[in-house]
């Protein structure tokens, strides 16, 4: 390997591992309730401490034109391109759970933002922002309850 190659390479890897110290895992676990309808489309994202739109974690329901149901995740986010890259999955049945796992920044964490989860159900009344849980340390493994259709979330930081 020449010398600039292998310099190169040593300042990338130098910059790169820093970066990813510097994130965890975050797993979620959605529990609905049997509310005796159709399986649920759920999209769950964070907002900043102002509310608004940060990124999304998951989309269940592959589906698009039903996620104008999901009404406060569709409004925030419609100016974010990237928002369903890699992140969509089947809708979730009435009493099952929805477990997803994502990288956050540790920044994110403790400095006002929430992890929120927008609901709707066909042939049912739409439920946005659900729930509404902080991002703190302090709430991980604490279940948030839901408005209608979800039982509980609980959040895991690793």
């Amino acid at each position: 390997m020449s010398k600039p190659l292998l310099t190169t390479v040593a300042v990338a890897c130098a910059l790169a591992l820093p970066a990813a110290a510097h994130s965890r895992q975050i797993t979620l676990s959605t529990t609905l309730n049997n509310y005796g309808g159709d399986g649920a489309y759920l999209a769950v994202y964070l907002t900043d401490a102002k509310g608004a739109y940060a990124s999304t974690l998951w989309v269940a329901g592959g589906k698009a034109k039903y996620y104008k149901h999901l009404a406060d995740w569709n409004r925030l986010s419609a100016g974010d391109s990237k928002r369903l890259d890699g992140v969509t999955g089947a809708s979730v049945g009435a009493g099952r759970t929805l477990k997803v796992t994502a990288e956050l920044a540790d920044a994110l964490i403790d400095a006002g933002y929430e992890i929120r989860v927008d609901a709707a159900v066909e042939n049912m009344r739409d439920s946005p922002s659900e729930v509404r849980a902080p991002l703190t340390s302090t709430n991980a493994g604490k279940p948030q309850p839901g408005k209608q259709y979800i039982q509980a979330l609980t959040f895991q930081l690793q």
